[in-house]
């Protein structure tokens, strides 16, 4: 049986134009995160199984690629549960493998801390346009900093760093998992079903108001309940200021300090951004993780018609490792998508070194061929990027399969100097 030359569902091949393209990414990435204070680390792929399913994931942990146990420790003919057969899984997301590097090395680390961490995660989900089952994911941290001042740092080199790829007229958006949590306690809804509330909710965009009024009736939530917490929403609609409404409407369920923060945030990113974006309040902002505990937000990209990133604050992570509550926030880059867009666009990549081919008839060899490759490489010295090559039968498509990649001159060596 012949070997299967396509890629495995949901991975894929990337060709030299777009790894140019990713190249040229990652480095304005990490030279702007740099001039922010951001240092990059690098954790492993693969995690502990029970670091992965702490239920801090959400959705997550249902689409982990777990990982066998190897030799003696595997008993295919014993085990009884998944646990006897699994001790490991491909890491879905960068915060986790953060949080429990952060835990391990604490007191080897500055406070506050600033990491960067670019690198592939994995999850088993169904793939379509711009999601796949392994993907880079980009994601700047801040440890330690239990100020909102965290908050503005990340916002402000998002947003610097979208801004150097060409991004525009994008939309950050914020909101407040306790703004979440007082509406829904304010609307009379059990703590315990707090979640279940929040997931109709994030389908607001989708299926509208009216949608989720029904899919809230669906799962037997009570109707008074149900009409005290979408008039919150229709009376934002008109509210001049939705925090300030909010912050009045669910006194004695919202800390004052919450609104404080908050305002503080938008009104200090609104006066210090570089970049062409607008940030907004969005009162239905969900983000699927469970271990966010306070500040959320996420990139609206026109160009995607979706989220292209997203972030906030997880004060109660470390704890799970450590025993010891740190106040930590993140955001991370849809990196995936950022090229997709950026491809889809056509952009090109600026300031390049020049690119040469020197394309080489066969028979031109020993010492004809020294001078060629002496000559490529004083060009080199200069800063032209050259490649050698022999000289294919078809010249014509060889060119343009060589444009592509951005050669914009070439320069044929002939066995004939005459030919």
């Amino acid at each position: 049986m012949a070997l299967s030359k396509k890629p495995v569902t949901g991975m894929k091949d990337i060709l030299p134009a777009e790894m140019q393209l990713r190249d040229y990414c990652i480095s304005v990435i990490k030279e702007t995160y740099g001039k922010f204070g951001f240092t990059s680390i690098e954790t492993p792929c693969v995690e502990n199984i029970a670091n992965l399913s702490n239920k801090q994931g959400g959705e997550n942990e249902k689409l982990i690629f777990k990982i066998l146990k190897r030799g003696e420790k595997l008993n295919l003919e014993t085990a009884k549960e998944e646990a006897d057969l699994v001790d490991g899984g491909l890491r879905y997301d960068l915060t986790v493998p953060l949080v429990r590097f952060y835990s391990n090395h604490a007191n080897e680390l500055p406070s506050p801390f600033k990491a960067l961490q670019m690198g592939n995660v994995w999850r088993a989900d169904r793939p379509q346009k711009g999601r796949y089952r392994q993907f880079m994911q980009c994601d700047i941290d801040i440890l330690g900093e239990p100020s909102n001042l965290a908050e503005i740092e990340l916002i402000l080199a998002t947003t610097t760093t979208l801004g150097k790829l060409g991004f525009k007229n994008f939309q950050i958006r914020i909101n407040e998992r306790r703004i979440l949590k007082a509406m829904a306690a304010y609307s009379g809804f059990a703590e315990e079903s707090y979640d279940t509330v929040f997931i109709i909710l994030d389908k607001m965009d989708k299926i509208g108001l009216e949608g989720v009024a029904e899919e809230l009736e669906k799962s037997g939530f009570a109707k008074e309940s149900i009409e005290k917490y979408l008039d919150l929403f229709k009376d934002l609609e008109t509210a001049e200021d939705g925090i300030a409404y909010l912050a009045e409407k669910l006194t004695g369920y919202l800390e004052p300090e919450v609104e404080q923060s908050l305002q503080e945030i938008i009104a200090s990113v609104k006066a210090t951004k570089s970049s062409d974006f607008e940030i907004v309040f969005d009162p239905t902002l969900v983000r699927g993780m469970s271990y966010y505990t306070g500040t959320i937000f996420e990139i609206a990209m026109p160009e995607f018609g979706g989220s292209c990133g997203g972030g906030g604050r997880y004060d109660k992570m470390v704890g799970k490792f450590t025993g010891k509550d740190v106040p930590a926030c993140g955001f991370s880059i849809g990196f995936e998508r950022i090229i997709m867009i950026m491809m889809e666009k056509g952009f090109r990549i600026p300031a390049q070194s020049k690119k040469v081919a020197y394309l080489i008839e066969k028979g031109v060899d020993g010492e004809d061929l020294s001078k060629v490759i002496a000559q490529a490489q004083e060009a080199r010295k200069d800063g032209t990027q050259v490649l050698v090559a022999r000289m294919n039968k078809n010249k014509k498509f060889q060119k343009e399969q060589l444009t592509q990649e951005g050669y914009e001159e070439f320069v044929e060596f002939y066995k004939n100097p005459l030919k």
